[in-house]
């Protein structure tokens, strides 16, 4: 007898737990789909979502002058040509596993491009076998709208069997990277990506003679790598030479580094020179995905530099040789609010915008969120073209979140509504920890419709993806599961 109430009882309370469940995956399962219309014209925000159709929300002008007219500009630089070929490959990493990547000419990351200030750069994409195509974006160089390769916005993906070819002018020298930006989240997890070193045309003095180093790291399904290896990087150097690191974090999570044996210097970020930079001893660098820190090292008379991923076990950079550094423990983090010198003369550190907006970061059930809404259905930053804006972006939960905009960089003004002491900051990609508040501002100087996202892709594709559009710029192209264009997936 007592057993059958026992029965009772457990068919009573499974029954409303089955029924949870059962709401809960549905939600899931219809927020899912708000993600993938149909149909969307990202210039207008029109979508469709099957049979039935919502007029725009936010509108735009229906004509105007079109992304893919908008080609980069003529440059007496040098012209650098570059062939990529998307293609699945197994690859056999160093610690003997055996991958099933999708590669650029058969190597994740996939070649360096490097070129130089001024150059013209021509890269032609082919994809031999990815179904569902692929792209090429170049995270952090400000290209003309029709060269930003994001699909179903600048261009469609290219499918198996044919090609495109991007132009650009490197403008800017630094420290940039590539990704396919169709179906982001999972191909650049696969291992379509790699980096673009645009060098200065005049080098400083110290620069010119510094050792060179690129390190990016990536997640390749479940394998951390750097420079594609499982293992550490060991470069060989002597005492006094200056080590130049450019380190590019292609993963999805923030990565914490610390550099053991030597003082060193953040030059740049992004790609962008900070201005008399300090000398910093035993502090931790985080960097945020899609992020770039380039490091300046001296190296010492008797020991090792060890530059460590704290958040990547194994995966150390060590540079030089001598004795093993003991590890930096307890370090402070690095920030950038004081750190270098304010230019002398600034004119446009205090010039009041033309616009502003106010961009919370959040999370609504499974969900990624800006002001509350998800992809698509997040109104756009319109914009006209010569006017100063500024973004106040607040991370109001759901992990860190690296805010990316396409085709511009912007200046870091405040954080928390502390205004900045030291060297202007210029980035592309700028880190948000939970419950911290940034101004910013660029200038509306390269129409187009540009994307602006979180740049750990995974928050990208569960809706963490806008728009920032100039009036007056329209697309042939959608987005949608019926064109397959779908950028970030």
């Amino acid at each position: 007898m007592v057993k059958k109430k026992s029965s009772k009882r457990s068919f009573y309370l499974g029954v409303p737990l089955l029924l949870l469940i059962g709401v809960i995956v549905s939600i899931y399962f219809w927020q899912m789909r708000l993600q993938k219309p149909m149909e969307v014209n990202m210039a207008n925000h029109e979508h469709s979502s099957g049979a039935m159709s919502e007029a725009a929300m936010h509108t735009h002008s229906a004509t105007g002058v079109s992304c893919d007219s908008i080609v980069p500009k003529e440059t007496s630089g040098p012209t650098r040509k570059f062939d990529l070929t998307a293609a699945k490959t197994v690859l056999q990493l160093d610690n003997g596993k055996a991958v099933d990547a999708w590669t650029f000419n058969n190597t994740s990351p996939g070649p360096e491009l490097r070129v130089t200030e001024g150059d013209r750069v021509v890269v032609t994409l082919r994809n031999k076998d990815i179904e569902d195509g692929v792209t090429l974006h170049w995270h952090g160089i400000n290209v003309s709208c029709s060269q930003d390769g994001v699909a179903g916005v600048t261009q469609d993906a290219v499918q198996p069997g044919e090609q495109f070819t991007y132009t650009f002018v490197a403008s800017a020298p630094g420290t940039y990277w590539y990704h396919s930006h169709q179906m982001s989240s999972v191909q650049a997890k696969k291992g379509l990506l790699g980096s673009i070193i645009v060098e200065p045309r005049d080098k400083s003095a110290l620069l010119s003679s510094a050792k060179e180093v690129t390190a990016l790291y990536q997640r390749l399904d479940s394998s951390m790598l750097l420079n594609g290896s499982a293992k550490g990087l060991n470069v060989p150097g002597k005492a006094g030479e200056q080590v130049r690191l450019r380190l590019t974090n292609g993963d999805n999570e923030t990565m914490n580094f610390s550099v053991d044996g030597a003082p060193f210097q953040v030059i740049a970020m992004d790609g962008h020179d900070l201005h008399e930079p300090g000398l910093l001893n035993g502090t931790n660098i985080p960097v945020g995905a899609g992020q770039r820190y380039d490091l300046l090292i001296k190296l010492p008379e008797s020991s090792k530099v060890i530059v460590r991923n704290q958040s990547a076990k194994g995966l150390s950079i060590t540079l030089g040789s001598g004795s093993e550094p003991g590890p930096t423990e307890g370090g402070a983090m690095f920030s950038f609010v004081d750190y270098g010198t304010p230019l002398p003369d600034d004119p446009s550190s205090n010039r009041r915008p033309d616009r502003s907006f106010d961009l919370r970061l959040g999370q609504s059930l499974f969900v990624k969120t800006i002001n509350g809404r998800s992809f698509h259905e997040i109104p756009p930053m319109n914009v006209k073209e010569g006017e100063r804006v500024n973004i106040t972006l607040v991370n109001e939960g759901g992990g860190d979140h690296p805010f990316h905009t396409h085709g511009h960089t912007f200046r870091v003004l405040s954080k928390n509504g502390i205004p900045l002491k030291g060297s202007p900051v210029y980035l592309d990609t700028l880190l948000l920890k939970d419950g911290e508040t940034y101004e910013v501002q660029l200038m509306a100087d390269n129409p187009g419709l540009w994307m602006a996202h979180c740049h750990n892709l995974g928050h990208a594709s569960m809706g963490m993806t806008m728009m920032m559009n100039y009036e007056g710029i329209t697309t042939p192209y959608r987005g949608g599961t019926k064109s397959g264009n779908l950028p970030d997936l």
